[in-house]
């Protein structure tokens, strides 16, 4: 046991991050140090070329049981423990009954993209979506996929003959799930994710439903991130659950409250860069705008670029080389001086800033195996680098990059990104940005957030053959794309 959990009593708070392939769960104190954890693993089902799906149920035992473990691990300061927090997939959606609560179709997992062909026909409202969400129109958002469940799945169809049908961001589901009171709502950054909230009215769109072709009055009640939105029945005494929010959204609070002068970057199955901003950016073509703290008096926005292939390209390329030691492998890989081949990434699908749902992935240049791996590596600094770029038109430019997430470790992936950005990146020493994100919320923003925590800065450095590959697979992407 740690020893600090027989420390003098101080208010704990419970982290909860579900991920794409676990859900995890951590105490921390007032100061951000973490005393317990738990982890449960979680299956993802590829039933078709485009499909990915995980159960409802098995998510949400598996939150129980990282929940348990986290709080038995504490002992007697289990008593201590006053508030938790959910962070969770942002673009996940699930159908469930009001009633029974059971799930009336899979999680649709972010990652799934079966109605890319059928949202083809939406093209013509793209900008108005994308004005109205924040969001580029995308079949990796919630609504196509509650329309292709209303279109073939028939429990969906009779839940709303029955007026007892709850669809809407998977965070609703686990939430409605683990709360006494069976509370459905949904936090602004899992909302807007479904692609029917309106950013501006900070509520459903009856407009984005008829478009989409859903009936109204089956999705959660909007509340602010920073809500009494139930209490957990965990084991042990109840914990008020305080603060809801996206996984990405919540690890841009992984360190305290965000400079406005940062780039902030999480890197696990997908990567995103974030700017946090005090004021409403306005339309930001070919990147997404949102909310990623509602607080219930004032709200903090965001400008984000996202790349889909990052973990889940080097998962790509571990299968299709059949190199089971990758991770292990890559860190030595990437100290070496040879020549990569370029790769163009579209593992999972373009995202900003050039979004094609359906783009073949390639190598440019012969190469042995283990330095096409590192070609993957670097596209995906690449895919973060042409974010930024496309950012800067419209926002101040960043003067450092905060990196997170568990790709993060990669020494020469962060270089590289420090090359080619010429910023300082920046990478503290505990992965788990999410769940620290999330707690920081729930506790109520301590000002003493994990101050003194050991951080890895890497310079820019000139490396003029990096930076002459990125600008070739730049023109490479821009003749495959247009954009």
């Amino acid at each position: 046991m740690d020893e600090r959990i027989g420390a003098a009593s101080s208010p704990l708070v419970l982290a909860i991050d579900q991920g794409t392939h676990a859900s995890r769960a951590l105490v921390f104190d007032q100061h951000g140090c973490t005393l317990s954890s738990g982890v449960a693993n979680v299956a993802m089902a590829y039933p078709q070329v485009d499909w990915a799906e995980q159960d409802g149920d098995e998510i949400v035992n598996s939150v129980r049981l990282a929940a348990t473990q986290a709080l038995l691990a504490l002992g007697p300061r289990r008593q201590d423990v006053v508030a938790a927090g959910l962070s969770s997939q942002r673009s996940s959606v699930i159908c469930w009954d009001r009633v029974t609560g059971q799930p009336l179709s899979p999680i649709f997992s972010w990652q799934d993209r079966r109605a890319h062909a059928w949202i083809d026909q939406l093209q013509p409202h793209a900008d108005s979506v994308h004005r109205k969400t924040g969001l580029f129109l995308s079949p990796h958002y919630g609504a196509s996929k509650l329309r292709w469940a209303l279109d073939h799945l028939p429990a969906v169809r009779e839940a709303i003959e029955n007026q007892t049908l709850c669809w809407g961001p998977m965070a609703s589901f686990v939430v409605f799930q683990l709360c006494t009171t069976q509370a459905f709502l949904a936090d602004p950054q899992c909302a807007a994710r479904t692609q029917l909230w309106n950013l501006h009215q900070q509520d459903w769109d009856p407009e984005l439903l008829a478009l989409f072709g859903l009936p109204p009055g089956f999705l959660p009640r909007s509340v602010p991130t920073c809500h009494a939105w139930g209490t957990l029945d965990l084991q042990g005494p109840p914990i008020p659950l305080t603060a809801v929010n996206g996984d990405q959204s919540a690890a841009v609070f992984a360190f305290g409250w965000p400079e406005a002068d940062s780039a902030y970057i999480n890197i696990g199955t997908s990567a995103f860069v974030q700017r946090a901003l005090n004021d409403f950016p306005g339309h930001v073509p070919r990147q997404l705008t949102g909310i990623i703290l509602d607080d219930g008096a004032s709200r903090l926005y965001m400008v984000e670029g996202n790349v889909n292939g990052a973990g889940s390209a080097l998962e790509w390329v571990s299968k299709e080389f059949g190199i089971g030691h990758l991770t292990a492998a890559l860190p030595q890989w990437l100290t070496q001086t040879e020549e990569p081949p370029l790769f163009l990434n579209g593992i999972a699908g373009l995202g900003g800033p050039f979004w094609q749902p359906e783009f073949a992935s390639r190598f440019v240049g012969e190469a042995e195996p283990w330095l096409k791996c590192v070609a993957v590596v670097e596209s995906i600094a690449f895919l973060l680098q042409a974010n930024i770029d496309h950012m800067n038109s419209y926002v101040p430019a960043a003067q450092r990059i905060r990196i997170s997430g568990g790709v993060s470790l990669l020494d020469g992936l962060c270089q590289r990104l420090a090359c080619i950005s010429g910023l300082p990146v920046h990478r503290r020493d505990d992965p788990e940005a999410s769940a620290r994100g999330i707690a920081y919320l729930a506790c109520g923003r301590p000002a003493e957030w994990n101050r003194g925590a050991h951080e890895d800065v890497f310079a820019a450095q000139a490396d003029s053959a990096l930076q002459a590959r990125y600008r070739r697979w730049r023109e490479l992407m821009t003749q495959a794309t247009g954009i």
